[in-house]
């Protein structure tokens, strides 16, 4: 072996963005190496010379070593043509090829960044845009790869002398830095009033104002990382309510910003699990249960309307960082937009519509390309069950699973309508968009749209073939029939709950698993393959193919999207033709209403085995809601009924577990009239609540049984219901190996992802 042979190192991942570059460098001179690093479009490269002994210990302290932030997929080292390096340099990018990488997310600020913005013998004292090589904005300022400052909307702020020679330093933490600025070369914030006047621009005075505002009860949208959010004093009733009636939102919950972990001690239970997750560079909101009697001035009841967790996030830049110490108190940090509309991104676009809403609108001057709205997660509140609620920004868009075996083709998966999301697999490399809504919602589409032909033209990538659901009437369904002729792609349908099964196997790695595995998949609505609508379903997997074996019985679907915002109409349809329920039922309807939905059932032909709309009529019958205002809001106040009974422990009445004269478990007519005998018995609500619960999990048991399953997946916006999660993990965990999604949420956001594994998958069968 040639003594002073010529190495190249090549690493892919997420490698961009997180200081890897000068992590090389300052190795490099450790081992006194000679050589350059730099990134290019399909990742990092790094050539030097060295012997053989040298060279390995190198490699090996890159791979084992990498900085925190980053994430390896691959990587490998060979000998290549000789090269006599005099000194060892990082040099410019290359952007030739075509992008074979993963796109930083954007991360919360860090510990040093935050000392440095509070000492007052530091030049970025106050500085409210004060990042590194280890924080701040990502993949929402990229406009091409590879990342770097030129290729951002950085681009047209000019550094100044001392950032100039900070972000050339290879020894210094903002060396190639691409968000570098300082006071000298600032982002520049102004502060307008609802009819676009500036009404401040000092830097210092903008944040004694903002906190003087909120004080007076004023709502002020604020642009963040991802867009804008909509902000207001958290222990200000009349400021929230007003809030909610101009973002027509009338009991949907508030996330809150606090300025620091301690501040929440009082007033929720908060474990290290949840701790940690608040800190995370993600930063995202977490749901925490409230105390019994939490000490604080927060006006909770208009905050989370007859809920027991609030979520909660902490400041993740340093202008929120700024506000809230300044303020002392915790603001109410909810998303930019009119309730189901996308999330406001743009200056001009947050001055004309957010000011429907907002008092005053707070801008600066760095611009966003890919909005974003927080992430949301929460933990189950006994097995500590990590279920991911929403997933964007500081997550999206990487998705990292090394055991998955990818295929080279390039596919991209649209999803569901609802919770969407879309999903790339690029030079095997899976990249996961952040939610972007409902595309019902017109705003929705466009923004759905713009989002994917951004990450398009990032990887200058025209997918081979399309995933679409099977549904015709989506949006996202037609758009991939219509990129499908541009690009001369093959399009293939996939079913909508074998895509929710098909994201865990993928999450856990299951798609070559050799056992039969139970999939528990219970959602609101999902294009059946029989024209009917599922939700409530069970598919086995085995041998790389999915099979219906069985489903909640069916019942009437009416009233179209009615029947989903509406409970009572649920409860209509499951109970019709039972006659003891008619007592519960008329009141709910006006006699107008009552004659013609008698009359509009009996010929129905359209039916459902949707779980969703089961807690909707259950939610109904215990006259706990009959019209809701959000998705999900009865399943979530039935859950919180159904808390009330258990309390802090999982106690199980005995009677409540013989299932011995279940002639058929999956009827929803037998589940329905138990439910109506306790009710006529006038057992409590939290009672009946918590054994609906519990009865669910019993027939998961008795299916399992039946078809001799030890695995069982659980998928579907059912299974954000963190009481029924640890019913499960209590009742099954012990016979049954059990799997959730983990770094997805449940709900349809992992659809287009389980696409992708129910196309892998397919194709392997083949």
């Amino acid at each position: 072996m040639n003594k002073n042979s010529t190495w190249h190192i090549h690493i892919k991942g997420q490698v961009q963005g997180v200081g890897f570059r000068p992590f090389i460098y300052q190795l490099a001179q450790r081992f006194h190496l000679k050589g350059w690093v730099n990134n290019a479009a399909d990742g990092l490269h790094i050539k030097f010379n060295s012997g053989d002994v040298v060279s390995k210990r190198f490699y090996n302290e890159v791979v084992l070593n990498a900085p925190q932030l980053s994430h390896i997929t691959s990587h490998c080292i060979e000998e290549t043509l000789t090269s006599a390096f005099k000194d060892f340099k990082i040099i410019s990018s290359s952007n030739k090829g075509e992008p074979n990488l993963l796109i930083s997310p954007d991360f919360a600020m860090c510990e040093n960044c935050s000392r440095e913005i509070t000492d007052k013998t530091n030049r970025r004292y106050n500085y409210p845009f004060t990042t590194c090589t280890q924080c701040g904005p990502r993949y929402s300022i990229i406009k091409r790869l590879p990342y770097d400052r030129e290729h951002t909307t950085m681009d047209v702020f000019k550094m100044c002398s001392r950032c100039a020679e900070e972000y050339h330093n290879p020894t210094n933490r903002r060396h190639f830095s691409q968000t570098n600025s300082c006071p000298d070369c600032a982002v520049v914030m102004k502060l307008y009033d609802k009819k676009k006047h500036i009404i401040e621009e000092n830097q210092q005075q903008i944040i004694n104002k903002v906190c003087a505002l909120w004080n007076a009860g004023k709502i002020i949208a604020i642009k963040g990382i991802g867009g804008y959010l909509l902000t207001c004093d958290a222990t200000n009733e009349t400021a929230i309510k007003e809030l909610r009636l101009r973002k027509y939102r009338p009991s949907k919950p508030f996330a809150l910003m606090f300025p620091e972990v301690n501040s929440l001690q009082n007033i929720v239970h908060i474990n290290e699990i949840e701790k940690d997750a608040l800190q995370r560079v993600a930063a995202p909101i977490v749901l925490l249960q409230l105390k019994e009697n939490p000490q604080s001035e927060l006006a909770l009841k208009e905050i989370a309307p007859q809920l027991s967790k609030i979520g909660v996030m902490l400041p993740y830049t340093p202008i929120y960082q700024f506000l809230l110490q300044r303020f002392c108190k915790s603001i109410i940090a909810t998303s930019g937009n009119i309730s189901n509309a996308p999330i406001v991104f743009e200056d001009e676009v947050a001055l004309s519509e957010l000011t429907t809403i907002a008092d005053y609108v707070l801008v600066h001057n760095r611009e966003i390309v890919a909005s974003q709205d927080d992430c949301v997660v929460t933990y189950t509140r006994h097995s500590q069950q990590q279920i991911m609620l929403r997933r964007a920004r500081g997550l999206a868009p990487l998705y990292i699973n090394k055991n998955l075996k990818l295929p080279p083709t390039n596919i991209l998966a649209l999803g569901a309508s609802m919770k969407s999301s879309f999903t790339l697999l690029h030079q095997q490399n899976i990249h996961t968009s952040q939610f972007l809504g409902d595309t019902d919602n017109y705003d929705v589409q466009k923004t759905y749209d713009k989002i994917l032909h951004h990450f398009l033209n990032l990887f200058n990538a025209a997918p081979e073939v399309i995933l679409i659901d099977k549904h015709s009437g989506y949006f996202t369904s037609q758009l991939g029939e219509q990129l499908a002729k541009k690009w001369n792609s093959q399009v293939v349908k996939v079913q909508h709950h074998e895509a929710h099964f098909a994201s865990v196997l993928g999450e856990h790695n299951l798609l070559n698993e050799p056992e039969l595995i139970l999939g528990v998949i219970w959602d609101g609505t999902g294009f059946g393959e029989d024209g009917n609508i599922w939700g409530g379903e069970f598919f086995t997997y085995h041998q790389h193919a999915f099979s219906r074996v069985n489903h909640w019985d069916y019942y009437n679907h009416i009233l179209g999207d009615k029947m989903a915002t509406e409970p009572r109409l649920s409860a209509f349809s499951l109970c019709h033709n039972i006659e003891e329920a008619s007592s519960i039922l008329q009141s709910k309807f006006t006699t107008i209403e009552w004659s013609n939905y008698q009359k509009l059932i009996a010929p129905n032909k359209l039916k459902t085995s949707s779980f969703g709309r089961v807690f909707d009529a259950v939610a109904s019958l215990l006259m706990i809601i009959d019209k809701t205002s959000y998705e999900g809001e009865a399943a979530m106040l039935l859950e919180e009924e159904a808390l009330l009974y258990f309390k802090n422990e999982l106690t199980i009445p005995d009677v409540w577990l013989k299932n011995d004269a279940m002639e058929n478990p999956l009827s929803t007519k037998d589940l329905i009239q138990e439910i109506l005998k306790k009710i006529t018995e006038e057992r409590g609500k939290s009672e009946i609540a918590a054994w609906f619960h519990v009865q669910l999990v019993l027939r998961i048991g008795m299916i399992a049984s039946k078809h001799r399953c030890r695995k069982i997946c659980f998928s579907g916006g059912v299974f954000q219901n963190g009481l029924l999660v640890d019913l499960v993990i209590k009742m099954s965990g012990e016979k049954y190996q059990l799997y959730f999604n983990q770094d997805l949420p449940p709900n349809d956001e992992n659809i287009s992802f389980g696409q992708l594994m129910w196309h892998i998958i397919t194709n392997e069968k083949r």
